[in-house]
């Protein structure tokens, strides 16, 4: 049996400009809109079990069917982008589950041989599985609370409402 067994529901990218990054997705795919979370805080965060965080913004948007997020790090701090990627170089960077039962998932991925390189709370529990030995990237193991699952029904219907141009980069709280 396949170690991910939900379905992949987030494509994230590692950039050097968000804003950038969405105005090309949007020429390339149209892609949008994107919301941006500028210089993000989450709460409980710890990277490889210290609580060590660094200056991270996201945005967040809809590729037809796929959810999309860029992420741009915008200091030295260790972090499972930094681990990835210099300063100057980007790319693909995880993919996102949403997962009932985080603990357990997170169980099994280091049962399975891979270790949990960051958790944190984003509306619900969040870790990512340092998959990268055999998939080149991080699996995000995303808990599905109804706030959860509400925030990114809401950006698929701005999506599939939206005019492709209006907008296309929104600042969130």
């Amino acid at each position: 049996m396949s170690i991910i067994r939900h379905p992949i529901w987030q494509y994230a990218y590692f950039v050097n400009d968000i804003d950038e990054a969405c105005r090309k997705w949007n020429k390339m795919v149209g892609a949008g809109p994107f919301h941006v979370v500028r210089h993000h805080i989450a709460e409980s965060f710890r990277y490889r079990g210290e609580p060590v965080e660094a200056d991270v913004s996201y945005a967040f948007g809809q590729a037809g069917p796929a959810h999309v997020q860029f992420i741009a790090q915008h200091d030295d701090t260790p972090s499972i982008y930094r681990e990835m990627y210099a300063e100057g170089e980007q790319g693909f960077h995880h993919i996102g589950l949403l997962i009932h039962d985080v603990s357990g998932e997170i169980r099994r991925f280091n049962e399975a041989g891979y270790e949990t390189a960051c958790t944190l709370w984003g509306g619900d529990y969040v870790a990512y599985m340092d998959c990268r030995k055999d998939m080149g990237c991080y699996v995000e193991l995303h808990g599905d609370a109804p706030i959860i699952v509400d925030l990114f029904n809401g950006w698929k219907r701005d999506h599939e409402e939206w005019d492709g141009v209006t907008d296309l980069i929104r600042e969130a709280g």
